[in-house]
This record gives structure tokens, C-alpha cells and sequence, in this order.
């Protein structure tokens, strides 16, 4: 046997630990008044009078269910690139923070992922409109939503264009293509084209629009539009706290259906699609309403005849919140893409269900200004370098807001001549040989 010895290591003497109030290492602050380890930092004490005054609102009581189990956060958009979430706003709201007069009222897209994923169902879809439109009341809504108001309520139009440019952009298209006034000569149709804003009155919608009305017309479709008779769909005033302007839109507008025969609307935008469809019955306008995507998915095997020539592209698509999440619909943009002739599509991570938002829900569309104040990026310009990621060539769409959004955002985060936007009409479009 060997007998071991083991050396033993001199004691050390241990040195003595002084809790200093100010300490930074490497940029990390470890002063003492907050890194007591053993110290409570719960709290305590709440002053509840502005959640209570939240929850009282008729439409927001679902902020007072939230347990904080934090899943909304992940997905919030603008928690993204910023700092916000349904959970982080109930927490605001326990010690004594005023939502209504505050920013945060208004960062809000109205995108629904936090909806998705939340065990309570605490609706921001229901509680951010509810509290805008007491904050719109109060006269604290942000001046770019103001002058959005404005110009609907006086023109029938965010963009405070004349009502009497929105058939115009007809002016240009060929004989061949016709594009029925049914406001000037009421006929029966099979389709009433709800035309909408962007496509009606700004330079790339026109773009898109001319596209629509070549593709329908390749297709023997019968269809008509309310021409100058259209007004705005008010999905967007609505969401951001101005429901009296929506129902003016939106009576408006079912008087001027009231005065067709047809079988079916067809929106050119999600936005449309979601006040028609889901806004639009309580005021007594019940119709057979759907998307172009998928009014144009019901007739693929014809449309598939006309698809002659390849778009020899990578591309990528972007799901608009208020066509997937809000309204279910993920499968019909794919299988349009899909039918094009040398097109490979790369889906971005964030898709479908768990689409990204440009941040235009929810009166965004309007806010650019005021949220590059709140946010370290802008949700557009975020998307535009998922896209990128991709290797795709071409970003495809089909929501009007988002060809203008994505362009600016394109040139905007130095992808210029990277990355082409293109509504997924203008693709059918382009492989018919328009």
C-alpha cells in the first residue's frame, strides 16, 4: 500500500466586500443601490385609478385580464423595434400611468399577433379603438392623424385628393380595357370593383389599378366601380378613434351599393375587405364580399391559360395583417405566385400566422412622422431587411398601403436597387404581357 499525502493549500485570507453607491464596469452599472441581491424590489404600493379608468371604457374592459405572462411581447411589431406590448401597458397602468394621455395610445397597429398568442384574449383590436376615440374627443390625437380626419370627412379621402380625380386614373388605359362607371350608367354586374384610395389617387396605385382592370378584363370578367361615387372605406378612421367618421364613410357608401345590382364586391385592399365584410353588416350592409387575391384564386384555371410569359424571379411575400390574421386568408396570394411561370418564392421567417406589420394597421398609415420619434427603426424598414435576407429580388404584396410603404422604406434603409416592390396584380400583370 501506498500511503498518499495530499499537500494542503495555505488558508487564503478572504477580503472584505464594500457595496459602493456608484460603481460602472465596462459600461455595466453595478452601483450598489440596485444590485442588493437579497434586497425586496417588488411592488408594493399601486395606483390603480388609470387601469380602472381604462376598463371602464366600453370595448377596452379586456385590459384589466392580463396575468403578465409576457407572450404578447415576442411578437409585438413595434416592441421590435421599440419598447411596447399589451403586457408592458398593463404594467404601466398598475402604478399609475395615464394611456389615454400618452404616446403609447397611438403606437399601437392594431396587428393582432398579440391577440394569437394571448391565454386571455386582452383584445388591443377592440381596447386601442375604444380608447382613441375618447382621446380623439378630448383633442389629443397626434396632428397628422387630425389632418387625416379632416381630409376624409371633407373629401371622402385621407389624402384630401378631389373627389372628382378619383376615376382618372382610367384616362390612360387603351379602348380594349374597359372600366364600367356604374355611377354615371347603373348595369348588372357580377363584380363591383371597390376600387379604394391608393389605387385611386396615388402614382403607384394607378399602377396596380391599371393592372386589375387588364387582368379582369383578360378574363371576361363583367364588372363595374362607384367611379367618383366611392368614398373611403373608414376601416382606418375607425381603428384610430374616429367611428363617427367611419359610419359617415360607410353609410355612404351602402347607399351608393343600394343603387346597384350585383353579385359580389371585390376589394382591391385588406382594409376594404375587413370593413365591408366585418363592419359594414351592423349598419346594414350585408354583402358577398372578397379580396382580389381571392376572387382571382376561385378562377385559376383560366387565369393560369393567360399566364404566357416567365417572371424569372426570386420573391418574397409579405402576409398584410388585416388579409391573414384578421381575416384568415394566407393561402390565396401564395397559390397567384405559385401559378406564375418562373417565379420561386422564398417565404420570409416571420409568415403567415406570424406575419410581420408594415405598420400601417390601425391609422399607422398616417403616423410615420410621430412614430419615428417612438421607435429605433421603422416597422417598413424592418421587413424590407427580412426581405432582403432572403436573396429574393422582388418583395410581392397586395395590400395598397404597402407598395408606397415598402419603396420609401427600401431607399430609406440602403437597399436601393436591391430589392424591387411589386403588387402581386402587377406580377399576373406583367407574366399576361401587359
Amino acid at each position: 500500500m501506498f500511503e498518499r499525502t495530499m499537500a494542503r493549500r495555505p488558508k487564503e485570507k478572504r477580503a472584505d466586500f464594500v457595496e459602493k453607491d456608484n460603481v460602472i464596469i465596462h459600461g455595466v452599472d453595478i452601483s450598489g443601490h440596485w444590485n442588493r441581491m437579497h434586497s425586496p424590489r417588488e411592488i408594493t404600493s399601486y395606483d390603480l385609478s388609470h387601469l380602472e379608468q381604462v376598463t371602464a371604457v366600453p370595448g377596452a374592459e379586456s385590459m384589466g385580464w392580463c396575468y403578465q405572462c409576457a407572450k404578447c411581447i415576442g411578437v409585438c411589431p413595434v416592441d421590435n423595434v421599440g419598447n411596447y406590448g399589451p403586457r408592458k401597458l398593463f404594467r404601466l397602468l398598475q402604478t399609475g400611468y395615464d394611456l389615454i394621455n400618452s404616446p403609447e395610445l397611438w403606437e399601437c397597429t392594431t396587428c393582432a399577433n398579440c391577440l394569437r398568442v394571448c391565454p386571455k384574449q386582452v383584445d388591443m383590436i377592440k381596447i386601442m379603438p375604444a380608447l382613441r376615440a375618447k382621446a380623439v374627443m378630448d383633442g389629443t390625437a397626434p396632428n397628422e392623424l387630425q389632418d387625416m380626419f379632416k381630409n376624409a370627412s371633407e373629401y371622402g379621402n385621407p389624402m384630401g385628393e378631389s373627389p372628382r380625380k378619383r376615376f382618372r386614373w382610367t384616362k390612360d388605359l387603351p379602348e380594349d380595357v374597359a372600366v364600367k362607371d356604374l355611377s354615371k350608367t347603373p348595369e348588372e354586374v357580377d363584380v363591383l370593383w371597390f376600387v379604394g384610395d391608393y389605387y385611386a389617387f396615388h402614382a403607384r396605385g394607378n399602377d396596380a389599378a391599371k393592372a386589375m382592370a387588364r387582368v379582369f378584363n383578360r378574363l371576361g370578367v363583367n364588372f363595374g366601380t362607384l367611379g367618383n361615387e366611392e368614398w373611403t372605406d373608414g376601416d382606418s378612421q375607425r381603428l384610430a378613434g374616429e367611428p363617427g367618421l367611419f359610419e359617415m364613410m360607410a353609410e355612404h357608401n351602402i347607399e351608393q351599393f343600394s343603387k346597384q345590382t350585383f353579385g359580389k364586391i371585390v376589394t382591391s385592399g385588406p382594409h376594404a375587405l375587413n370593413a365591408l365584410k366585418n363592419e359594414y353588416p351592423r349598419l346594414g350592409g350585408q354583402y358577398n364580399v372578397e379580396h382580389y387575391t381571392q376572387f382571382l384564386n376561385h378562377h385559376l384555371a383560366d387565369l393560369k391559360k393567360l399566364l404566357k410569359n416567365p417572371f424569372p424571379h426570386k420573391v418574397t411575400f409579405h402576409d398584410p395583417c388585416y388579409l391573414g390574421r384578421h381575416n384568415g386568408e394566407y393561402d390565396a396570394p401564395r397559390a397567384l405566385l405559385g401559378a406564375v411561370p418562373g417565379l420561386k418564392l422564398n417565404e420570409m421567417y416571420r409568415c403567415k400566422e406570424q406575419g410581420y406589420c408594415c405598420g400601417g394597421g390601425g391609422g399607422g398609415m398616417w403616423l410615420d412622422g410621430f412614430m419615428a420619434d417612438h421607435v429605433n427603426m421603422r416597422l417598413s424598414e424592418n421587413r424590407v431587411r427580412e426581405a432582403v435576407s432572403t436573396g429574393a429580388e422582388v418583395l410581392a404584396v397586395c395590400c395598397p398601403y404597402e407598395v408606397s410603404r415598402f419603396e420609401d422604406a427600401v431607399k430609406s434603409s440602403g437597399n436601393e436597387g436591391k430589392l424591387r416592390v411589386m403588387d402581386i396584380i402587377e406580377i399576373l400583370d406583367q407574366s399576361m404581357g401587359g
